[in-house]
């Protein structure tokens, strides 16, 4: 084989590779089942294979009519693209609170400023873990904060947000058989069932 060849061929086969997922770029917060932190793990290898116990949060935003922003996952995520949630989820990083966390979401996904509400409340922390087709998985102890907004415009950053859709909270709650057909969460629906207890 000449050189030419050889090199063709290596070309080939890096075009060929597939290119590392964006997660694998990045950490997240292991922790033990009562939240205790465990270092920082890749956040590709927490979602996949067995997976690694991590931290997470999930934010239920309300208007001050009660009602809830469901937002859809956008189409592109790893895991659960085009689902719905209630209403931003992710990772703190290592140094970062899960109100920080939030605040930062919320402002990156939808363009809510902390101006926009009062304060953060955390109301909630459960573990679960849940797998999704062949793709992945979550195994998170997860954190469930809300905000009320006094201001509820928007602007949503379509490479995470595909869908908004403001739904009547206690309806939901009630009736979550009737909101199927939206492909909700897994975390969001054990954090609303959870709720009102």
């Amino acid at each position: 084989m000449s050189t030419e060849d050889a090199g063709a061929s290596d070309a080939a086969a890096t075009a060929s590779e597939e290119p590392e997922h964006e997660n694998a770029f990045q950490d997240v917060i292991a922790v033990d089942s009562d939240d205790n932190p465990q270092g920082t793990v890749n956040r590709l290898d927490a979602h996949t294979g067995d997976g690694i116990r991590h931290r997470a949060f999930t934010c239920l935003v309300f208007d001050s009519n009660g009602r809830l922003l469901l937002g859809q996952r956008a189409p592109d995520k790893r895991l659960w693209g085009t689902f719905w949630d209630g209403t931003v989820a992710s990772h703190p990083v290592e140094g970062q609170t899960q109100k920080e966390a939030t605040r930062q979401r919320l402002e990156e996904e939808l363009g809510i400023a902390p101006d926009q509400y009062d304060d953060v409340t955390l109301t909630d922390r459960f573990e679960y873990k849940r797998y999704f087709e062949n793709a992945g998985l979550e195994w998170e102890v997860c954190a469930v904060l809300k905000v009320t907004l006094e201001d509820d415009a928007l602007a949503p950053d379509e490479d995470e947000i595909a869908g908004l859709l403001w739904v009547d909270y206690e309806h939901l709650h009630e009736h979550p058989e009737w909101y199927r057909q939206l492909r909700l969460c897994p975390w969001f629906e054990i954090a609303m069932r959870r709720d009102l207890e």
